[in-house]
């Protein structure tokens, strides 16, 4: 049996005045009950230190339909509606688990997203037909659909600057393994250089966000100065919106297009496990990182190599890839990062900081690759000078 690979392929549509209407009405529906949802359970908790569960929502919204006032739900497809409520769960999930802060409120200046599976579209003849609308979406394929796949889900998307998407999910049987090689790729991510490579290659970052970001402060101070709930304030808003979209297209372009190289041209990759949700946390920092787009990186890396046959390693991102010498693995006890070339003290090898880390990020993720290694021998130091293991106890010293 053929292995299915699930894939999701985004395109831009311009939907009629009629198709529009609809489609706005169903996002303002979908926003509403999961606003509604997420305050009867925020209150129950606090009123009553009850859990409410999916199942209790999806009765309450049959309930509401029923409401007079809430009459205009069932003038749009009940679906996106369950859904919303399904996505509300898994912030929840998401929540206990610790992976995830408590759910938000949805706004509408964001633009909002409805989800119809497959009992809420039709798709026949290369289109899309959405539930209560007889026409197509006129959808701009930018690129066809793998021959005789079938969407699962579609996800129809409003962005704050205005422009429409859908997201088409689907299963697709193609194999496209490539041919193995044999060359093995250290990373180590950085700022200054978006990253550089074990081979000695240092990629330049493009810094999106700066070469707008003129732009973007003369829209914003123009925003702040127009009244609250003005049409006025409403175009300027969305020309603050639309800067926003195109630093975030150029910077996924620029992502999609580097992954897909190094995904090509090598057969391993090494990376560092970076926790970039607490880097960010650094004020100084914060901006150039988010910038950089570390964490789409990673996971652009992640999911392509598993498309194409190519192997991701991921390194704890607590080794010390840059204080450690290549040549005798000699470990600096400090090394600020203003310095960005060094000596090591006991062999007097001359190291390039951003190269020496990529070295030792391939030979770590390799000796991880081959047998299981560790990659933090330095550990026991921490634990030598009393430090406490993350569960809170001292670690036993070995006989």
């Amino acid at each position: 049996m053929q292995d299915m690979t699930e894939k999701a392929y985004r395109y831009r549509f311009y939907p009629t005045s009629e198709q529009e209407d609809l489609l706005r009405r169903t996002l303002g529906c979908v926003r509403l009950i999961y606003n509604k949802a997420l305050a009867e359970r925020t209150q129950a908790w606090y009123e009553r230190q009850e859990r409410v569960d999916y199942s209790q929502t999806s009765s309450n919204l049959t309930a509401w339909k029923k409401q007079e006032e809430l009459d205009f739900l069932n003038d749009v497809s009940s679906v996106p509606l369950q859904q919303g409520l399904r996505h509300l769960q898994t912030a929840f999930t998401n929540f206990f688990a610790g992976r995830a802060k408590y759910p938000n409120f949805k706004k509408k200046r964001h633009g909002g997203s409805a989800e119809f599976t497959s009992s809420a579209f039709t798709y026949k003849n290369g289109e899309i037909y959405l539930a209560k609308s007889k026409q197509p979406l006129p959808i701009r394929w930018s690129r066809q659909l793998p021959s005789g796949c079938q969407p699962s889900t579609i996800t129809v998307k409003l962005d704050p600057s205005g422009r429409w998407f859908v997201s088409v999910r689907i299963d697709d049987p193609t194999d496209n393994k490539l041919e193995p090689t044999d060359k093995n790729l250290g990373i180590d991510l950085g700022i200054s250089s978006l990253f550089t490579t074990s081979d000695g290659v240092k990629v330049a970052n493009p810094k999106h966000f700066n070469q707008l970001h003129k732009k973007l402060r003369l829209a914003q101070k123009s925003l702040s100065r127009k009244t609250p709930g003005s049409k006025n304030r409403e175009k300027a808003r969305k020309k603050v919106a639309r800067i926003h979209a195109q630093i975030t297209d150029c910077r996924r372009d620029h992502t999609h297009k580097i992954t897909t190289q190094l995904i090509r041209e090598n057969q391993t990759i090494v990376v560092e496990d970076l926790a970039v949700g607490n880097l960010i946390k650094n004020p100084k920092l914060a901006r150039a990182i988010s910038d950089a787009n570390w964490a789409e990186l990673v996971r652009q890396l992640t999911y392509k190599a598993e498309w194409y046959g190519r192997k991701l390693i991921k390194i704890d991102r607590w080794f010390p890839s840059s204080k450690r010498c290549g040549n005798c693995g000699h470990i600096l006890d400090k090394l600020p990062l203003n310095i960005r070339e060094w000596d090591c003290p006991n062999c007097g090898m001359h190291h390039d900081r951003d190269i020496n880390a990529a070295n030792n990020i391939l030979a770590a993720g390799l000796a991880v690759s081959v047998c299981g290694a560790t990659v933090r021998p330095e550990q026991s130091k921490s634990v030598k000078a009393g430090a406490k293991t993350r569960k809170g106890r001292k670690q036993k010293t070995k006989s």
